[in-house]
């Protein structure tokens, strides 16, 4: 229903309808619509670290944090309608969805700080990178309708980033 009519058309009648339960059913496992969607944020953030630790998995050597904001942009594009509940406004500061959206950030501040041990980094900004990498995938992801480039939009942002912080040899 979220896919098909957005947040706005989502309610726990239309829900309760759909699943053959009662409204009443409903609002025993759920409290309000707020619960029910921040539940469901939350989930859709469990699925996305899932895809992380995957992508994380598979990039080679020197390509973890790029695989990492390619594998969020790819969750971002398939699932555009959870993306989106995952930080709506009104449910982003919900407790589930701030501990689920926090354990999704750390899989990447490991990776980053295991890059940094790795490239032999003294006391790189840890907690300022994961927010640059998640930043620039977050910015993406959010970019892809407006921008032209398609599923290139990430390798572009990253491309970029590489060539900005690069250091410039004289």
């Amino acid at each position: 229903m979220l896919e098909e009519g957005g947040l706005k058309q989502l309610n726990l009648r239309a829900l309760a309808a759909r699943a053959g339960i009662t409204t009443g059913s409903m609002y025993h496992h759920y409290e309000s619509k707020s619960a029910l969607l921040a539940e469901l944020a939350a989930g859709g953030f469990k699925e996305l670290r899932r895809d992380l630790d995957a992508a994380d998995r598979a990039a080679g050597e020197g390509q973890r944090l790029r695989g990492w904001a390619t594998g969020y942009f790819h969750f971002a594009q398939r699932e555009p309608a959870l993306f989106a509940l995952m930080f709506d406004p009104e449910i982003e500061g919900l407790e589930p969805v701030a501990e689920a959206r926090a354990a999704a950030l750390a899989g990447l501040r490991r990776i980053v700080e295991e890059v940094a041990v790795a490239q032999q980094r003294v006391d790189p900004p840890l907690d300022q990178i994961t927010l640059a990498v998640w930043a620039a995938a977050h910015g993406a992801a959010a970019l892809k309708s407006s921008a032209p480039g398609g599923a290139e939009l990430i390798d572009d942002v990253i491309s970029g980033l590489d060539v900005l912080f690069r250091p410039v040899r004289p």
